[in-house]
Order: structure tokens, then C-alpha cells, then sequence
């Protein structure tokens, strides 16, 4: 097991299994350029160009924990980046699953493709990586099980709100609060919100 996850479960951020498996197997050094490597077990973001970053490990585990993902489930990925979240998310969904990674800009979406594939989830179809507006979501392949959003929007966006499966949940940070927002549809128009202050992140880019 890598010092950076030994850390992470030392510290309480890490307690699910399968995500600690994820985080021993999926080391962050293979989603950082090659600059940063050897920062990569810091618990610090790192540029990844284009004015992006890779969050902080204990944000990322942070998010996973709230988020919940499950085996052969239907995961969006908005603000994919680096490749490291929906790496992770891959390997929770396994080969019955299914992960959707949407960022705004199509260089980082190749780097993190480039990346994600790196331990074959691209090939085995489990990662598919798309360019678009995040806070579209991505209607098609709608609804999803869970959904994670590693950029701070203004406000929760409808469009994901309503592509997100009944029983599914969703975690977003809303930069407007400096806080991560986690979200449970219950309903067609019903949600269970807590939100969780304290946490800055890149702006999600519109349109």
C-alpha cells in the first residue's frame, strides 16, 4: 500500500475498502505531468495545465467517501481533468459499469484519457472521456447513479440535478460558499442536501 493512501486512512479520509484499494492501485503519480512527480504524494493540488489542477488527495477521498460509488453503476465524472477521479471511479464500477468523464477543454480530456488508460479502462469501455459544458451534464447516457463534480459552480446546475437517478447522489463543490455540497434524489423534485464548508476549488467552466 502507497505511503499517500496509508496517509489518508491514518488521517479518517479513507474507510471504504474498495476505495482503498482504488487509492493503493491507482497511485496519483501516473495523473501528474511529469514536472510534478515528484510532489505527487503531497497533499497538495498540482497544475495540470490550462490553468487546471489535480485537488489535494484528502479533497478527492473526501469526495469518494461522500459520493459513495458502487459496483456496476452509472458514474458521471463532470471536470475529469488528470484522469485520477474517473480512474478511481473505474475501478469501483468495475467491467458491468460505467463511467462518462466530461471536461470543457480537449487537451486535458486527452491527457486524461491518456492517463485513465494508462490501467486499461478505456479499452475494457468501463471510461469513456467526452469535451463538453459540465454543467450539461451529458443527457444521453442519462440517468446516473452518481455523479461528481471536481470544479465549483456558482449553484447545484438543473441539468445534473435532473439526470441523476432516483436514489442516486451527487457531490459538487458551489464556489460561492467555499463548500462541498452532497445531494440524494429522493424524488423527481425531491432532495436530502448536507454541505460540508471549508474547501476551494478551480472554477467549472460554462459554455
Amino acid at each position: 500500500m502507497s505511503r499517500l493512501t496509508n496517509e489518508l486512512i491514518h488521517k479518517g479520509y479513507l474507510q471504504t475498502d474498495i476505495l482503498i484499494d482504488a487509492f493503493s492501485e491507482l497511485g496519483r503519480v501516473e495523473f501528474v505531468p511529469k514536472e510534478f512527480e515528484k510532489d505527487a504524494d503531497a497533499d497538495i493540488p498540482l497544475p495540470i495545465g490550462f490553468g487546471q489542477t489535480i485537488s489535494q488527495p484528502t479533497v478527492v477521498a473526501f469526495m469518494m467517501e461522500l459520493l459513495d460509488p458502487k459496483r456496476d453503476q452509472k458514474i458521471l465524472d463532470v471536470g475529469s481533468g488528470s484522469g485520477w477521479t474517473t480512474a478511481i471511479l473505474s475501478y469501483v464500477a468495475g467491467s458491468h459499469g460505467k463511467v462518462i468523464a466530461l471536461d470543457q477543454q480537449e487537451k486535458i480530456k486527452e491527457f486524461g484519457e491518456s492517463n485513465t488508460d494508462k490501467f486499461g479502462f478505456v479499452k475494457k469501455g468501463i471510461a469513456s472521456f467526452f469535451t463538453g459544458d459540465g454543467s450539461k451534464g451529458f443527457p444521453s447516457e442519462a440517468p446516473f447513479d452518481r455523479i461528481l463534480v471536481s470544479a465549483g459552480a456558482e449553484h447545484v446546475p438543473e441539468d445534473l440535478k435532473s439526470q441523476l437517478a432516483i436514489g442516486g447522489k451527487m457531490v459538487i463543490p458551489i464556489s460561492t460558499r467555499n463548500s462541498i455540497m452532497y445531494l440524494e434524489k429522493k424524488g423527481e423534485d425531491d432532495f436530502y442536501t448536507e454541505e460540508y464548508p471549508g474547501f476551494s476549488f478551480v472554477p467549472l467552466i460554462i459554455g
